[in-house]
């Protein structure tokens, strides 16, 4: 993985995006440090108040954490909603449209001051934007490569083959996918990864486990960058 902008995406929501998206432009700035490197959300939905009665999101906030830039919020993303819910449904209930030349707007101004991108995006790869679109519209006008994180739990095989149909139905290339533990106790973990090794073609980048317990993050609240270091640690770039 060279120093250049990518996707990234998920088997489904709550797979670990976040932590990957972050992991990443950390080890980029770590590997290149004359980069500006930042992250990018086309939307997210569910906030909370900080201690200074700010909306904040956490994806966002771990974004910007692991950018090391002076972004808020909404630099990173035209699209900060406050319900926790589809993003579609939650701007349909506020008579909003999401619109995708609101979102490229929003990309080419973080890229103008950027060198490199990660743009996550929110939930699974076919998450609908409005009536017509989808998020992996959103990820044909980028054409950048792709990276899929999958969640590891039951259910997973069909998740990440059917994603990875999605992505090559596209013509988007898969730079590489993760794997992320999100249950240790899972059985037939290593048997499912192996199975997915040889049914993608692209690199498996690299099995996050758990987090450690002292770097778990808490509710309403981004990763630590200690949390995000340690995952770079088991993240490949080829």
């Amino acid at each position: 993985m060279t120093p250049s902008n990518y996707f990234v995406t998920g088997t489904d929501t709550e797979v670990g995006k976040t932590l990957v998206a972050s992991a990443l432009i950390l080890k980029m700035r770590r590997l290149f440090p004359h980069l500006r490197v930042s992250g990018f959300k086309p939307v997210v939905a569910g906030t909370y108040l900080n201690a200074s009665d700010e909306r904040c999101n956490e994806d966002l906030l771990s974004l910007i954490t692991a950018s090391g830039l002076e972004n808020i919020q909404s630099d990173i993303c035209p699209y900060i909603l406050d319900e926790p819910a589809a993003p579609h449904l939650v701007a349909q209930k506020m008579g909003l449209v999401l619109s995708m030349k609101t979102i490229l707007e929003s990309l080419n101004n973080t890229q103008s001051q950027c060198d490199v991108v990660i743009a996550e995006g929110a939930g699974g790869f076919l998450v609908p934007l409005n009536d017509q679109e989808f998020l992996a519209d959103f990820a044909v006008h980028l054409n950048w490569p792709v990276v899929l994180v999958v969640g590891l739990r039951l259910g997973c095989l069909h998740h990440a083959l059917s994603t990875l149909e999605s992505i090559e139905k596209r013509g988007l290339k898969l730079a590489g996918w993760v794997a992320n533990t999100m249950d240790a106790r899972m059985g037939f973990m290593h048997e499912n990864i192996r199975d997915l090794q040889t049914r993608i073609q692209a690199p498996h980048l690299g099995l996050i486990p758990p987090l450690p317990p002292d770097l778990q993050k808490m509710p309403n609240m981004p990763y630590s960058v200690a949390a995000m270091e340690w995952a770079s640690q088991f993240l490949k770039l080829v």
